[in-house]
Protein backbone atom coordinates (compact mmCIF):
# COMPACT_ATOMS: atom_id res chain seq x y z
CA UNK A 1 0.00 0.00 0.00
CA UNK A 2 1.22 3.47 -1.10
CA UNK A 3 1.51 5.02 2.76
CA UNK A 4 -1.22 7.31 3.31
CA UNK A 5 -0.43 11.50 3.33
CA UNK A 6 -2.86 13.47 5.10
CA UNK A 7 -3.71 16.25 1.71
CA UNK A 8 -2.46 19.15 3.61
CA UNK A 9 0.87 17.65 3.61
CA UNK A 10 0.33 16.78 -0.28
CA UNK A 11 -0.24 20.16 -1.01
CA UNK A 12 2.46 21.61 1.49
CA UNK A 13 4.80 19.48 -0.66
CA UNK A 14 3.17 20.37 -3.83
CA UNK A 15 3.93 24.01 -2.82
CA UNK A 16 7.83 23.63 -1.64
CA UNK A 17 8.81 20.96 -4.75
CA UNK A 18 9.73 17.16 -4.33
CA UNK A 19 13.01 17.91 -3.58
CA UNK A 20 15.00 15.87 -5.93
CA UNK A 21 18.49 17.68 -6.87
CA UNK A 22 21.34 17.63 -9.08
CA UNK A 23 24.52 15.34 -8.46
CA UNK A 24 23.03 12.23 -6.68
CA UNK A 25 20.81 10.24 -8.94
CA UNK A 26 18.45 11.03 -11.69
CA UNK A 27 15.12 12.13 -12.04
CA UNK A 28 11.82 11.75 -14.78
CA UNK A 29 9.95 14.56 -13.32
CA UNK A 30 6.56 15.85 -13.71
CA UNK A 31 5.47 18.88 -15.66
CA UNK A 32 4.69 20.79 -12.78
CA UNK A 33 5.73 23.73 -11.63
CA UNK A 34 6.95 22.67 -8.68
CA UNK A 35 9.50 19.83 -10.21
CA UNK A 36 10.88 22.23 -13.38
CA UNK A 37 14.00 22.72 -11.12
CA UNK A 38 15.05 19.14 -11.63
CA UNK A 39 16.88 18.27 -14.93
CA UNK A 40 15.27 15.44 -16.80
CA UNK A 41 17.47 12.39 -18.71
CA UNK A 42 17.46 11.63 -22.05
CA UNK A 43 13.59 9.82 -23.05
CA UNK A 44 13.76 6.16 -22.24
CA UNK A 45 12.11 4.80 -25.22
CA UNK A 46 10.94 1.23 -25.22
CA UNK A 47 14.08 -0.81 -25.46
CA UNK A 48 13.68 -3.51 -23.48
CA UNK A 49 16.32 -4.27 -20.73
CA UNK A 50 19.17 -7.49 -20.12
CA UNK A 51 18.59 -8.52 -16.99
CA UNK A 52 21.69 -10.31 -15.20
CA UNK A 53 21.10 -13.68 -13.74
CA UNK A 54 19.23 -13.75 -10.56
CA UNK A 55 20.35 -15.08 -7.39
CA UNK A 56 18.15 -18.19 -6.14
CA UNK A 57 17.11 -19.02 -2.58
CA UNK A 58 16.21 -22.74 -1.12
CA UNK A 59 13.43 -21.14 0.44
CA UNK A 60 11.16 -22.60 -2.55
CA UNK A 61 9.24 -26.00 -1.75
CA UNK A 62 8.30 -28.74 -4.43
CA UNK A 63 8.92 -26.22 -6.91
CA UNK A 64 12.73 -25.94 -6.22
CA UNK A 65 14.67 -22.95 -5.81
CA UNK A 66 13.55 -19.53 -5.88
CA UNK A 67 15.63 -16.81 -8.02
CA UNK A 68 15.73 -13.56 -6.35
CA UNK A 69 15.86 -10.19 -8.12
CA UNK A 70 19.38 -9.38 -8.54
CA UNK A 71 21.43 -7.38 -6.29
CA UNK A 72 21.03 -4.08 -6.09
CA UNK A 73 19.27 -4.08 -9.52
CA UNK A 74 17.73 -1.30 -11.07
CA UNK A 75 13.66 -1.02 -10.13
CA UNK A 76 10.43 0.90 -11.15
CA UNK A 77 7.26 0.12 -9.32
CA UNK A 78 4.39 0.36 -12.51
CA UNK A 79 0.92 -0.09 -10.01
CA UNK A 80 -0.59 2.97 -11.42
CA UNK A 81 -0.18 1.49 -15.13
CA UNK A 82 2.20 -0.47 -17.54
CA UNK A 83 4.54 0.73 -19.98
CA UNK A 84 8.30 -0.09 -21.32
CA UNK A 85 10.90 0.18 -18.23
CA UNK A 86 13.18 2.94 -18.36
CA UNK A 87 16.92 2.49 -19.66
CA UNK A 88 18.77 0.07 -17.24
CA UNK A 89 16.07 -1.44 -15.22
CA UNK A 90 15.95 -4.84 -14.51
CA UNK A 91 13.15 -5.48 -12.09
CA UNK A 92 9.82 -4.25 -12.91
CA UNK A 93 6.95 -4.57 -10.51
CA UNK A 94 3.00 -4.41 -11.92
CA UNK A 95 -0.18 -5.11 -11.10
CA UNK A 96 -1.85 -8.86 -11.11
CA UNK A 97 -4.16 -7.84 -13.70
CA UNK A 98 -1.30 -6.55 -16.08
CA UNK A 99 1.32 -9.23 -17.76
CA UNK A 100 5.10 -9.03 -16.67
CA UNK A 101 7.65 -6.52 -18.57
CA UNK A 102 9.63 -8.59 -21.02
CA UNK A 103 13.11 -9.28 -20.57
CA UNK A 104 13.12 -8.13 -16.75
CA UNK A 105 12.75 -9.64 -13.53
CA UNK A 106 9.08 -9.35 -12.32
CA UNK A 107 7.07 -8.58 -9.32
CA UNK A 108 3.51 -9.35 -9.41
CA UNK A 109 1.35 -6.90 -6.90
CA UNK A 110 -1.38 -9.07 -4.88
CA UNK A 111 -3.45 -6.54 -2.32
CA UNK A 112 -3.08 -9.49 0.34
CA UNK A 113 -5.00 -8.73 3.32
CA UNK A 114 -7.55 -6.10 1.89
CA UNK A 115 -9.69 -5.82 -1.12
CA UNK A 116 -8.79 -3.85 -4.13
CA UNK A 117 -11.29 -0.96 -4.44
CA UNK A 118 -13.02 -2.17 -7.46
CA UNK A 119 -13.75 -5.82 -5.69
CA UNK A 120 -15.43 -4.88 -2.39
CA UNK A 121 -18.71 -5.68 -3.85
CA UNK A 122 -17.72 -8.87 -5.07
CA UNK A 123 -16.24 -9.77 -1.57
CA UNK A 124 -19.25 -8.10 -0.01
CA UNK A 125 -21.85 -10.56 -2.38
CA UNK A 126 -19.35 -14.07 -2.07
CA UNK A 127 -17.31 -14.14 1.16
CA UNK A 128 -19.34 -11.68 3.59
CA UNK A 129 -17.98 -13.66 6.36
CA UNK A 130 -14.26 -12.76 4.76
CA UNK A 131 -14.92 -9.27 5.50
CA UNK A 132 -13.80 -7.93 9.14
CA UNK A 133 -17.02 -5.94 10.70
CA UNK A 134 -17.71 -3.37 13.17
CA UNK A 135 -21.23 -2.80 14.32
CA UNK A 136 -22.29 -5.00 11.19
CA UNK A 137 -20.61 -2.50 8.54
CA UNK A 138 -17.11 -3.36 6.86
CA UNK A 139 -13.80 -2.43 8.53
CA UNK A 140 -12.33 0.25 6.10
CA UNK A 141 -8.64 1.27 5.76
CA UNK A 142 -8.70 4.75 6.78
CA UNK A 143 -6.42 5.89 4.45
CA UNK A 144 -7.76 3.88 1.45
CA UNK A 145 -11.63 4.18 2.28
CA UNK A 146 -12.55 1.83 -0.46
CA UNK A 147 -10.48 -1.23 0.24
CA UNK A 148 -12.18 -3.42 3.24
CA UNK A 149 -9.88 -5.42 5.67
CA UNK A 150 -10.03 -8.93 5.18
CA UNK A 151 -10.66 -10.93 8.64
CA UNK A 152 -7.56 -13.14 9.89
CA UNK A 153 -8.85 -13.46 13.11
CA UNK A 154 -9.97 -16.83 13.09
CA UNK A 155 -7.89 -19.71 11.33
CA UNK A 156 -11.32 -21.61 9.46
CA UNK A 157 -10.80 -17.48 7.43
CA UNK A 158 -7.15 -17.79 7.09
CA UNK A 159 -7.71 -21.01 5.37
CA UNK A 160 -10.59 -19.64 2.87
CA UNK A 161 -8.47 -16.43 2.12
CA UNK A 162 -5.32 -18.87 1.56
CA UNK A 163 -7.56 -20.18 -1.14
CA UNK A 164 -8.95 -17.23 -2.32
CA UNK A 165 -5.94 -15.36 -2.65
CA UNK A 166 -3.57 -18.30 -3.68
CA UNK A 167 -5.48 -18.03 -7.39
CA UNK A 168 -4.18 -14.75 -8.30
CA UNK A 169 -1.04 -16.29 -6.81
CA UNK A 170 -0.75 -19.20 -9.42
CA UNK A 171 -1.96 -16.95 -11.77
CA UNK A 172 0.91 -14.63 -11.57
CA UNK A 173 2.97 -17.50 -11.70
CA UNK A 174 1.13 -18.36 -14.66
CA UNK A 175 1.59 -14.94 -16.05
CA UNK A 176 5.39 -15.40 -16.03
CA UNK A 177 6.27 -13.73 -13.01
CA UNK A 178 9.28 -14.52 -10.99
CA UNK A 179 7.95 -13.10 -7.41
CA UNK A 180 4.76 -11.68 -6.03
CA UNK A 181 4.32 -9.01 -3.30
CA UNK A 182 2.13 -9.25 -0.39
CA UNK A 183 0.61 -5.80 -0.21
CA UNK A 184 -0.62 -4.59 3.68
CA UNK A 185 0.60 -6.86 5.62
CA UNK A 186 0.19 -4.45 8.62
CA UNK A 187 -3.68 -4.36 7.73
CA UNK A 188 -3.90 -5.85 11.43
CA UNK A 189 -2.97 -2.34 12.53
CA UNK A 190 -6.11 -0.79 11.21
CA UNK A 191 -8.38 -2.80 13.02
CA UNK A 192 -9.00 -1.32 16.13
CA UNK A 193 -7.50 -4.24 17.94
CA UNK A 194 -9.82 -6.35 16.14
CA UNK A 195 -6.79 -7.92 13.96
CA UNK A 196 -3.74 -9.11 15.49
CA UNK A 197 0.15 -9.64 14.25
CA UNK A 198 -0.37 -13.36 14.74
CA UNK A 199 -3.41 -14.10 12.61
CA UNK A 200 -1.37 -12.18 9.82
CA UNK A 201 1.33 -13.74 9.88
CA UNK A 202 -0.57 -16.69 9.60
CA UNK A 203 -1.91 -16.04 6.80
CA UNK A 204 1.34 -14.94 5.22
CA UNK A 205 2.58 -18.02 5.37
CA UNK A 206 -0.03 -19.96 3.85
CA UNK A 207 0.08 -17.59 0.96
CA UNK A 208 4.17 -17.77 0.55
CA UNK A 209 3.94 -21.59 1.12
CA UNK A 210 1.50 -21.50 -2.07
CA UNK A 211 3.62 -19.25 -4.00
CA UNK A 212 6.99 -21.01 -3.04
CA UNK A 213 5.10 -24.39 -4.55
CA UNK A 214 4.40 -22.12 -7.95
CA UNK A 215 8.17 -21.06 -8.31
CA UNK A 216 7.58 -17.58 -7.06
CA UNK A 217 9.77 -15.43 -4.97
CA UNK A 218 7.86 -13.59 -2.08
CA UNK A 219 7.85 -10.01 -0.98
CA UNK A 220 6.96 -8.80 2.20
CA UNK A 221 5.43 -5.51 2.34
CA UNK A 222 4.72 -2.98 4.84
CA UNK A 223 5.33 -3.54 8.81
CA UNK A 224 8.59 -3.43 9.06
CA UNK A 225 8.78 -4.37 12.79
CA UNK A 226 7.32 -7.87 11.77
CA UNK A 227 10.93 -8.16 8.95
CA UNK A 228 12.85 -10.83 11.43
CA UNK A 229 9.44 -12.66 12.12
CA UNK A 230 8.27 -12.25 8.24
CA UNK A 231 11.66 -13.98 6.95
CA UNK A 232 10.66 -16.90 9.55
CA UNK A 233 7.58 -17.48 7.57
CA UNK A 234 9.17 -18.02 4.56
CA UNK A 235 9.44 -14.07 2.65
CA UNK A 236 12.36 -14.53 0.40
CA UNK A 237 12.62 -10.20 0.24
CA UNK A 238 11.09 -7.42 0.91
CA UNK A 239 9.35 -4.49 -0.96
CA UNK A 240 9.74 -1.25 1.29
CA UNK A 241 8.14 1.98 0.78
CA UNK A 242 9.63 5.50 2.25
CA UNK A 243 11.57 3.38 4.24
CA UNK A 244 13.93 6.40 4.13
CA UNK A 245 11.28 8.88 4.90
CA UNK A 246 10.27 6.60 7.81
CA UNK A 247 13.66 6.18 9.33
CA UNK A 248 13.26 2.32 8.74
CA UNK A 249 15.47 0.69 6.18
CA UNK A 250 17.28 -1.25 8.43
CA UNK A 251 14.15 -2.89 10.30
CA UNK A 252 14.51 -4.58 5.83
CA UNK A 253 17.84 -4.75 5.50
CA UNK A 254 18.94 -6.38 8.32
CA UNK A 255 16.90 -9.22 7.93
CA UNK A 256 16.62 -8.88 4.05
CA UNK A 257 20.22 -7.88 3.14
CA UNK A 258 20.51 -6.92 -0.59
CA UNK A 259 17.08 -8.19 -1.16
CA UNK A 260 14.92 -4.65 -0.46
CA UNK A 261 13.29 -2.59 -2.92
CA UNK A 262 12.22 0.45 -1.84
CA UNK A 263 10.03 3.47 -3.43
CA UNK A 264 10.33 7.00 -2.04
CA UNK A 265 7.50 9.33 -3.29
CA UNK A 266 8.38 13.06 -4.93
CA UNK A 267 5.80 14.70 -2.99
CA UNK A 268 6.93 13.38 1.23
CA UNK A 269 11.04 13.07 0.54
CA UNK A 270 12.78 13.41 3.79
CA UNK A 271 15.68 16.59 2.69
CA UNK A 272 16.58 15.87 -1.03
CA UNK A 273 16.48 12.69 -3.54
CA UNK A 274 20.41 13.38 -3.14
CA UNK A 275 20.15 13.40 0.81
CA UNK A 276 18.31 10.12 -0.17
CA UNK A 277 21.26 8.27 -2.23
CA UNK A 278 23.53 9.66 -0.30
CA UNK A 279 22.23 7.55 3.05
CA UNK A 280 24.21 4.71 4.03
CA UNK A 281 20.65 3.09 5.13
CA UNK A 282 18.78 3.08 1.96
CA UNK A 283 18.96 0.23 0.04
CA UNK A 284 20.41 -0.02 -3.48
CA UNK A 285 17.50 -0.90 -5.39
CA UNK A 286 15.47 2.62 -4.46
CA UNK A 287 13.27 4.20 -7.26
CA UNK A 288 11.69 7.69 -6.82
CA UNK A 289 8.26 7.76 -7.98
CA UNK A 290 4.91 10.05 -8.40
CA UNK A 291 2.98 9.04 -5.35
CA UNK A 292 -0.01 7.85 -7.98
CA UNK A 293 2.43 6.00 -9.98
CA UNK A 294 1.18 7.64 -12.97
CA UNK A 295 2.87 6.51 -16.29
CA UNK A 296 4.92 8.26 -18.84
CA UNK A 297 2.77 11.18 -20.83
CA UNK A 298 1.07 11.98 -17.58
CA UNK A 299 1.99 15.19 -16.52
CA UNK A 300 2.62 13.85 -12.40
CA UNK A 301 4.57 11.00 -13.73
CA UNK A 302 7.92 11.01 -12.33
CA UNK A 303 10.73 8.41 -11.97
CA UNK A 304 14.21 8.40 -10.38
CA UNK A 305 17.03 6.16 -9.49
CA UNK A 306 20.51 6.75 -7.32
Amino acid sequence: MRRWIPLLAIVLAACSGPGASTGTGTLEPPTTEAARSVPAPTPTGSATPTVPAAPTSSAGGAGGTIALPPDRARFDYQLGGAYPPPDGVTVVERDSTEPPAAGAYGICYVNAFQTQPDEGDWWLANHPDLVLRSGGEPVVDPGWPDEYLLDTSSDAGRVALAEIVGRTIRDCAGTGYDAVELDNLDSYTRSGGRLSADGALDLAGRLVAIAHEAGLAVAQKNAAELSARARDVGFDLAIAEECHRWDECASYTDVYGPHVLDVEYTDDLRGSWADVCADPQTPASVVLRDRELVAPGDPDYAYGHC
